[in-house]
């Protein structure tokens, strides 16, 4: 359903995941001409390399609506990473509006002792290359067949990790979550309106745990990563109580967990800076675009046209 009008304005995209799409699919119903830049090689964001194929598949739904947006009017360039190999001055002069909709993809890292050694990966290092090695119909060069893996993070990322390596043989999978574990019903007087506090299990622990594979830890620390030979061997871990909003120790409960493959899934903190800083947008105390959500001069950055 292409636009009936053009408005002969030209808007730029950057970032093809949810937010970029949806942004994308309704400028371009607006009658504006939009250009959607992703610094992959190919679209959909999260979508696509962030959402294993075994939970969103990706020829029949991602990439089927990508077509169905480039045959109503929308241009999609990939391997266009703007901030690195893209001039953010270029948005500027050839664009009526640039929409950020890259996400906070930067990942949170854990820089304890041991971290370089090899078999330590970020998720969605893991992840992406899974994927890619699954459209590709090879085998992933992160591969977890016959390993013991702990995955490090208990949130969707972490349940992304442990059905993969379930796929890929792991002969063990171990989750670390530093929170206490929730209870499996949230109270709901309590909590409502917000997000309800409950133990989440996803369909990728209900096939690990079916497997045999799962062991899912909470109220746990990392302290160390061991290793042999410059390759990572076992998790030094320690479990903790939360007293007064603050992390403690218990003393007596270290103990080292079994590790061939560690991924790290600790959530993510904030955009990657070379873009805002390559834009100038002001940047708030996490690291964000500085902006406010008002109905009128929200989500404006302190660029113009940004």
């Amino acid at each position: 359903e292409p636009p009936k009008n053009r408005t002969g304005k030209k808007v730029a995209v950057i970032g093809s995941g949810p937010a970029g799409l949806a942004a994308a699919c309704q400028l371009n119903k607006a009658g504006h001409t939009v250009t959607v830049f992703e610094r992959a090689d190919r679209p959909g964001g999260l979508l696509m390399y962030g959402i294993p194929n075994m939970k969103l598949d990706k020829q029949e739904v991602v990439l089927r609506r990508i077509k169905l947006m480039e045959q109503e009017g929308i241009k999609f360039i990939c391997n266009a990473n703007v901030g690195e190999n893209v001039e953010p001055q270029i948005f500027l002069k050839e664009f009526d509006a640039t929409v950020i909709c890259t996400g906070a993809t930067q990942p949170r890292d854990l820089t304890t002792e041991g971290r370089n050694l090899k078999g330590i990966h970020l998720a969605m290092e893991f992840l992406t290359a899974n994927t890619k090695a699954v459209l590709a119909g090879g085998t992933c060069p992160i591969n977890a067949k016959g390993k013991d893996v702990v995955v490090i993070g208990g949130g969707d990322t972490g349940s992304d990790c442990v059905g993969t390596s379930t796929r890929h043989g792991a002969a063990q999978v171990t989750q670390f979550e530093v929170m206490p574990m929730p209870p499996e019903h949230e109270n709901k007087p309590l909590v409502w309106p917000y997000w309800p506090l409950k133990l989440r299990t996803s369909s990728s622990h209900d096939e690990s745990a079916e497997k045999g594979l799962l062991q899912r830890e909470f109220a746990i620390s990392t302290k160390e990563f061991l290793g042999e030979k410059g390759q990572v061997t076992g998790v030094k871990t320690v479990r903790v109580e939360w007293k007064d909003g603050k992390m403690v120790e218990v003393a007596g409960t270290e103990e080292v967990i079994k590790a061939d493959l560690v991924l790290l899934a600790m959530g993510f903190v904030n955009p990657v800076a070379t873009l805002l800083d390559g834009f100038a947008v002001e940047k708030d105390a996490r690291g964000n675009a500085k902006a406010t959500t008002e109905a009128v001069g929200g989500y404006a950055t302190n660029v113009p046209k940004v």
